[in-house]
């Protein structure tokens, strides 16, 4: 039966888990936690709280399914639980006056199930490409982690999921026009966070 419900698409397996299908709403999670987690951790920049922001998101989402009217997709309801509860999250972390974690002390190792697969069969970098990818990599997280909750979620979303100005939208319950205008002032703010080191690579 597991087999019969992989097979199945989201909006089925939604049908199944409102009628008490526990089996078809697991289905659900594993296929959509690796890259809600992936979601998760581009907002808050810490494996752990990213962790917890996604078991708050499945809790959610398992308690509220009898609520959702299928206007939009499953994937796209469950990207704005998580958006929301990831940015509530940093707002509570900073109202505590916490440190946002900081790129090199970021978890190295993830569990191979929750990130996305690396392109394989490339050369290592050189060692000078390496430091300054890490170096680059490094001021792009602390450039991130100064941005305003609502920036990083849009840069996030559009950069790193590659969401349409449309789902977008769906996502962030937020106009389109709206949307053109915070990505704009995401991207200028950040741009002008790393102005500085950018302009050293030049």
């Amino acid at each position: 039966m597991a087999d019969d419900r992989e097979s199945l698409g989201d909006r089925d397996l939604v049908r199944l888990a409102k009628e008490g299908d526990e089996r078809a709403f697991r289905t659900l999670v594993e296929r959509h936690q690796r890259r809600t987690f992936q979601l998760a951790l581009g907002v808050v920049r810490d494996g752990d709280a990213a962790m917890d922001v996604v078991q708050e998101a499945f809790i959610k989402v398992h308690k509220y399914l009898g609520d959702f009217k299928g206007d939009a997709s499953f994937s796209t309801w469950l990207h704005r639980i998580t958006v929301n509860l990831a940015i509530d999250q940093m707002r509570r972390e900073r109202a505590r006056g916490g440190v946002t974690i900081a790129a090199s002390d970021a978890p190295q190792e993830l569990d191979e199930d929750l990130v996305s697969d690396l392109p394989m069969g490339q050369p290592p970098p050189a060692p000078d490409a390496a430091l300054m990818n890490r170096e680059l990599s490094e001021e792009l997280e602390s450039a991130l982690s100064q941005l305003p909750e609502k920036h990083r979620a849009i840069l996030v979303l559009r950069e790193v999921e590659g969401l349409t100005y449309e789902e977008l939208s769906d996502t962030l319950g937020i106009r389109k026009g709206t949307v053109m205008s915070r990505l704009f002032h995401a991207r200028a703010k950040l741009q002008k966070l790393l102005g500085g080191s950018l302009g050293r690579r030049s």
